[in-house]
C-alpha cells in the first residue's frame, strides 16, 4: 500500500464536502489516472464529481499533470475544475 494526500479545490471540494484526505492506495494504483478511477469506484458523490468526461484538472505535487503521471509514496494529488477567467 502507498499513502498519499488528496486535495480538492473549488466546486470539487464543495461537492465532496472536504478539502483534503490522506488515503492508503492499493498496489495496483500507480498513476494520477488510477487514483481518479479508484476514487470513482467509491461510488455515490465520488463517482459523480470525478466521473470520466467531466472536465477536471489534476496536479501532482503542485505541478499540473495528466492522467499518466506516476505517483509515489507521500505525494500529493489534487483535483480541481478548469479555471475560467475574464
Amino acid at each position: 500500500m502507498m499513502k498519499i494526500q488528496l486535495r480538492f479545490f473549488a466546486s470539487v471540494r464543495e461537492k465532496l464536502g472536504m478539502a483534503e484526505q490522506i488515503v492508503d492506495l492499493p498496489d495496483e494504483v500507480k498513476t494520477v489516472g488510477d487514483v481518479r478511477q479508484w476514487l470513482i469506484g467509491r461510488g455515490d458523490v465520488w463517482a459523480e464529481v470525478l466521473a470520466e468526461g467531466r472536465a477536471l484538472r489534476t496536479a501532482y505535487n503542485q505541478q499540473m499533470c495528466d492522467a499518466g503521471t506516476v505517483i509515489a509514496e507521500g505525494s500529493e494529488v489534487a483535483f480541481f475544475p478548469p479555471v475560467t477567467g475574464g
